[in-house]
């Protein structure tokens, strides 16, 4: 199983279609009520779906090889940021953006700890297979 497609809940669909669209998100799908986007790299896909209320929760996470070059990118086109890039306790690079309906968003770069941290839990039967 993989996962494809996260939808966010969102109050306008234009200003969301467009902040995202900064960001480097392909339109695929454009409809007054949905927007779908191919990300920026990879295939997987993304979508806005009208709602009222809107309420955040789930934090999107984007990688990137290169935080600091992403992250001056979007600042020199006007976006600004919550905090970051800065090397955070869990051994990953990390800048926080909010979107326009309050979801957020962590661009960052973990390389070999995304998937294999110091701390990683180990099978106890690993070592049988």
């Amino acid at each position: 199983m993989r996962l494809n497609q996260i939808t966010l809940p969102v109050a306008e669909i234009a200003r969301s279609k467009a902040f995202y669209e900064r960001l480097g998100f392909r339109l695929l799908v454009d409809s007054p009520h949905y927007c779908r986007f191919l990300a920026p790299e990879g295939d997987t896909t993304f979508s806005l779906h009208l709602e009222t209320p809107v309420h955040p929760g789930a934090v999107i996470y984007l990688e990137s090889d290169d935080v600091d070059a992403v992250v001056g990118r979007l600042r020199a086109e006007g976006l600004a940021f919550e905090s970051g890039p800065r090397d955070e306790s869990w051994l990953w690079r990390e800048a926080v953006l909010i979107d326009p309906d309050g979801h957020r968003i962590k661009l960052y770069h973990a390389g070999e700890n995304r998937i294999d941290p110091p701390w990683r839990v180990t099978p106890k039967d690993a070592d049988a297979v």
